[in-house]
């Protein structure tokens, strides 16, 4: 196996220069960009605009396209197809991510893993973002995955809204990503439906927020422990 994995040559031209970048979802200030207290990171006179990448069309190139036209042979399988279980596929710096529908990810994340030509069979961890003005798509879960067999990397996201943060727990495929679905569920509030025990992980069970969204605030605030203590280790709560 190669240090690094393999990269498609044809990266940086599988994004038309005709197709238009998504719209602005951003405009930061300070090194942070929190909206709520002061700005303890120094750089309050930072002003910085969040563009995310166009969708990619096919042919995405190199390897990218095997893992499409695998993932569509083995959709079709269970009664779906590439175009209806992804909303759009981003390429960006060497790197692919797909964009699915909460109703298909477990559907995709097994075909990952089992399918033969594809073998993705670690998933890295789940990490939050928040798009503050992103109405309706506000909170992202993205999930990282790396094929051993092949040596490559994909990445999977779904979005859902700050009314509504559900999306479905991946643990029934990726077991190890149990602690880490607990964090971000901690950090941002997203809801891991299915998860085995989604409780918090980091943070005392009966603190307010999530102190990773972006209209936490920064600092200045005070120490918001409610009166929680840490039980005798024999009393402590039972994950089992």
């Amino acid at each position: 196996m190669t240090d690094t994995p393999e990269t498609p040559a044809e990266v940086a031209e599988v994004v038309p220069a005709d197709i238009p970048t998504l719209p602005v979802v951003d405009v930061r200030s300070g090194m942070f960009g929190g909206s709520v207290g002061p700005d303890t990171s120094g750089y309050g006179g930072l002003v910085r605009t969040v563009e995310l990448p166009a969708p990619a069309v096919r042919p995405f190139g190199g390897w990218y396209d095997e893992v499409a036209d695998e993932l569509d042979l083995a959709l079709a399988d269970d009664g779906t197809s590439f175009d209806e279980a992804v909303i759009h596929t981003v390429v960006d710096r060497g790197e692919i991510t797909f964009h699915v529908r909460p109703e298909h990810l477990l559907a995709f994340m097994r075909r990952l893993r089992d399918e033969p030509a594809l073998r993705f069979e670690v998933c890295t961890g789940v990490s939050g973002v928040h798009y503050p003005h992103m109405t309706g798509a506000e909170l992202h879960a993205v999930w990282h995955l790396l094929s051993i067999t092949h040596n490559r990397i994909v990445r999977v996201e779904v979005s859902a809204s700050e009314a509504h943060p559900h999306v479905p727990s991946v643990v029934s495929v990726y077991p190890a990503d149990d602690w880490h679905e607990r964090e971000t569920f901690d950090m941002f509030g997203i809801v891991f439906d299915g998860h085995p025990g989604l409780t918090r992980i980091l943070m005392p069970d009966d603190w307010p927020g999530h102190p990773q969204r972006k209209d936490y605030p920064l600092g200045g605030i005070p120490v918001e422990y409610k009166g929680a203590t840490v039980p005798p280790p024999d009393q402590r709560r039972s994950y089992s």
